[in-house]
């Protein structure tokens, strides 16, 4: 392994999945406002099951609605897996790698620590919850354009892009499992005006929308919105394109800087790239889409473990 690896792997790898974790958290609460709108608290305690948080948020909270869980979510200092603990966290990464990143790159994620220790409880109330989300997602946007503007194209910018897209694969399957599986609509909701403007709102939030009208041309039902989230070549934020790309950055990291880990994460990545490549949705909702979703996450956690393990020395 390289020195520079060995010695900060793995403060580059959280570095870029927490600031990413932080966009995508801000997606997910900002869609769960707009489908709480229509629905009940039910929706709120979605997003605390679908980070497996309910042991941490019920410690503190009776109930989950539309004030604990924004609380919970961005404000709480206490809480590891909110923005403004997300953010702190990867502002002490980036202190450690100080000499890698950029001073633009520190100066921008230093505003955005900054700007959200500011935030009072106001700023969280439910009239203004999607206005701070879409302000929290602009910071993240800013810092990534800053990043790939900025950041040396050495291994360090290689392994900080492979966390970003494992990061990515795991926060879109978390988003499209929210609709799909824990607000699954009545029966005789499918189809409706409700079901379809919460699709909508999904891909929204995954910053999917304008994609999805030029390639489902408003077709716009479960299994066609599932299916272009999982198995796009060409959106972004979509599963299959995100494994392709740590795929092939992992291959290149290895190839360019002659590496020797890697290999076990490798042959993780093509079995998930297989599944879905081998797959029609139809195949996924047959067996079982949040089962797939579920796998996919298995998947995941274990390609980061192997990554982990060989170049950051964590067993």
């Amino acid at each position: 392994m390289s020195e520079l690896l060995a010695t900060n792997a793995e403060c580059i790898l959280w570095l870029a999945r927490y600031l990413e974790r932080v966009e995508n958290l801000a997606r997910i609460l900002d869609v769960t406002e707009t489908f709480a709108r229509d629905r009940t608290d039910r929706n709120w305690l979605s997003v605390v099951q679908i980070n497996a948080d309910e042991r941490r948020f019920f410690e503190h909270h009776a109930k989950a609605d539309t004030h604990t869980v924004p609380h919970f979510y961005i404000l709480d200092p206490d809480n590891p897996s909110s923005i403004v603990s997300l953010v702190r966290a990867a502002r002490e990464n980036a202190r450690a790698l100080r000499s890698l990143v950029s001073t633009e790159m520190w100066r921008q994620l230093n505003h955005m620590n900054g700007w959200l220790l500011g935030l009072r409880e106001s700023d969280i109330a439910p009239e203004h919850l999607s206005t701070l989300c879409r302000a929290i997602k602009e910071g993240c946007q800013l810092q990534t354009g800053i990043t790939e503007g900025t950041f040396y194209r050495d291994q360090a910018y290689y392994f900080y892009l492979f966390a970003k897209y494992l990061e990515r694969a795991d926060q879109t399957t978390r988003l499209l499992d929210i609709k799909y599986h824990t607000l699954l609509p009545r029966p005789e909701d499918v189809g409706s005006p409700l079901d379809i403007g919460q699709w909508n709102a999904l891909l929204r939030a995954a910053a999917g929308y304008q994609a999805s009208r030029r390639v489902l041309a408003g077709n716009f039902t479960p299994a066609t919105v599932a299916a272009f989230l999982l198995f796009s070549d060409s959106f972004p934020r979509s599963v299959s394109l995100c494994v392709r790309q740590m795929e092939s950055l992992l291959s290149q990291v290895r190839s360019r800087y002659s590496l020797r880990g890697g290999g076990a994460a490798l042959e993780g990545l093509d079995e998930l790239r297989v599944a879905l490549t081998d797959q029609t949705i139809k195949d996924v909702i047959a067996n079982g889409l949040h089962e797939f979703i579920d796998w996919i996450q298995l998947r995941l956690i274990a390609v980061s473990n192997e990554v982990l393990k060989d170049f950051c020395n964590v067993s």
